[in-house]
């Protein structure tokens, strides 16, 4: 039986945050425990390095 409401996990994109465009990654969080935006360290193949990368809309 579904639950009635919000889902409290959604997928987000993340973007690199030092050459926009160039590098997205696809992951879920919890809407619960992480309110605001995530932002996690990830490899950049175009750059060939790892770079923060930023949840957006």
């Amino acid at each position: 039986m579904a639950r009635k409401g919000k889902d409290v996990r959604h997928n987000v994109i993340l973007e690199c945050t030092e050459a926009p465009g160039t590098s997205r990654y696809s992951t879920v969080k919890n809407r619960r425990n992480t309110a605001g935006r995530l932002e996690l360290k990830k490899y950049n193949s175009t750059l060939r390095k790892h770079t923060l990368h930023r949840e957006i809309k």
